[in-house]
């Protein structure tokens, strides 16, 4: 007598369904490991000599609502890392100022030998942006804020 089907049976069958016991596991790793490898873009240096200042006043405000705009010796002009030219600055500063909900600081950062011409029109680009907080960056400032660091 032969058995129909040869006896086994399989008790289980294969589930059309994702397993999501793990999924949370998964997603909590993949967190991580993206919290751990991105890198944090920070302003880079620009190579000015600084100029000296008796006394500084530290600026309180987040970094969002910070633009550093650096003038070289030369006249070139970077507004947070970028290469810009005078006629654009206004251009750059106003819709930031506008997104800032006003509260947006301009750190100048201008080489101690820059001819004061310079200086003074990237200043009245600023203001006719609208921007009214402008901090003149010293070698003071750039120490304290080593020392925070």
């Amino acid at each position: 007598m032969a058995l129909k089907g040869g006896g086994l049976e399989r008790k289980s069958k294969a589930s059309d369904q994702i397993p999501s016991s793990s999924l949370a596991d998964i997603a909590f790793l993949l967190l991580i490991f993206f919290m751990v490898t991105t890198v944090f873009r920070t302003e880079a240096d620009r190579p000015i000599e600084w100029p000296e200042a008796e006394a500084t006043q530290q600026i309180d405000e987040t970094r969002d609502n910070i633009m550093y705009v650096w003038i070289e010796r030369n006249g070139d002009i970077w507004i947070n890392d970028r290469l810009v030219g005078l006629d654009q600055v206004s251009d750059l500063v106003a819709p930031r100022w506008v997104e800032s909900g006003r509260r947006l600081r301009i750190s100048l950062r201008a080489d101690a030998e820059v001819p004061y011409r310079y200086v003074d029109a990237v200043q009245t680009q600023i203001q006719q942006a609208g921007a009214i907080y402008v901090v003149f960056a010293t070698d003071l400032e750039r120490r304290m804020m080593r020392e925070r660091r």
